[in-house]
């Protein structure tokens, strides 16, 4: 997919009219394939169907970039649910937050409170919570909160994308510290970040090789099979326990491998993500992955019976714009 149209997406996932409105109007687009539905109940079955195979879960109750006090505080009052309801049914999960939704753009305290008393509840359940990493702007705010809750909390870690130039340094740094590797999934400037696909999968298999080969926890996240082909074989030629890593994928991809992978015996972590506020979260997916874009424009046009829909101008106008780039991106790939 062209940086055109990657901007296209990244720049809809920022988009407050929308993101609002996708609230409103319930799981659109084929988002339902890839976010485990908008409540407790729909996430708990998805938990309990993994666990089934083998599999454990970490859940993200979706929202992020809150500007209201009490819409953080609301947030927060619906992850201390969630904890509850892991130690409750005795979930194989864990928590993934984003602290932008708990408060950082509101004020740092305000903020920390709140993840406090998540992790908190998170400690007396033992529970891990991990701090997700959002876009640059928000680094060295995360990073702060997360060196202050580690004074206090070891089920806190946090997650280290491979796009940034600063990786590896922050990496040997927080050796110690239970981490995600990922690619990233926002847009950033030269001035951080990697540019291109070749580059940040290389330094991906380099911040993973170096964590594998640590002490501490590391979930390798990523759909890329020739990455986990390749850090399978360093595994064996490392004679690196099992139980020292797991793979992790996000929740409506590749299914068949993930299941695959905790037949053959790896730690296997799905990340789920629920909630009404979906709509960020899957134009962000739409722009890592430029296959999920048919599934988008068929989903705003078409009924389950393949019947036109009636759709309103908004829906229309965006489904044509992906129709658009789809159409756009074969061309190119034929050539």
């Amino acid at each position: 997919m062209s940086n055109l149209t990657r901007d296209f997406f990244y720049g809809l996932s920022k988009n407050k009219f929308l993101n609002e409105n996708a609230k409103k109007w319930g799981f659109k687009l084929g988002a339902e394939k890839f976010v485990a539905g908008t409540n407790l109940e729909s996430v708990t079955k998805v938990i309990k169907e993994l666990n089934r195979h083998g599999i454990s879960g970490t859940i993200d109750n979706l929202g992020e970039f809150v500007s209201d006090s009490r819409e953080a505080t609301k947030a927060k009052n619906e992850i201390i649910r969630i904890l509850d309801r892991i130690h409750e049914e005795n979930l194989d999960c864990h928590l993934s937050i984003k602290i932008t939704q708990l408060g950082l753009d509101i004020d740092q305290d305000f903020c920390m409170a709140n993840v406090r008393e998540i992790v908190e509840t998170a400690y007396q359940y033992d529970i891990f919570v991990n701090i997700d990493m959002e876009d640059y702007s928000r680094y060295e705010k995360t990073m702060e909160v997360l060196q202050i809750l580690r004074g206090d909390y070891p089920n806190v870690g946090t997650v280290m994308q491979s796009y940034l130039l600063r990786a590896e340094e922050d990496l040997d740094r927080l050796q110690d510290v239970r981490m995600r590797i990922v690619k990233g999934a926002y847009k950033e400037s030269p001035g951080v970040a990697y540019q291109s696909k070749e580059e940040i999968d290389r330094n991906f298999i380099k911040l993973a090789k170096k964590r594998l080969l640590g002490d501490a926890f590391t979930s390798i996240a990523t759909h890329d099979h020739h990455i986990i082909n390749e850090l399978k074989a360093f595994v064996r030629e490392h004679n690196i326990s099992r139980d020292n890593f797991e793979f992790q994928m996000l929740y409506g991809f590749r299914k068949e491998m993930q299941y695959d992978l905790a037949k053959e015996g790896y730690r296997f972590c799905t990340y789920i993500p629920f909630g009404t506020d979906w709509f960020g979260y899957y134009m962000r997916r739409i722009a890592e992955r430029p296959q999920n874009l048919g599934i988008v424009a068929k989903d705003m046009l078409y009924t389950s019976d393949n019947k036109l829909k009636k759709e309103p101008i908004i829906g229309g106008a965006v489904a044509v714009s992906l129709l658009y780039l789809l159409r756009k991106s074969r061309k190119k790939k034929d050539k």
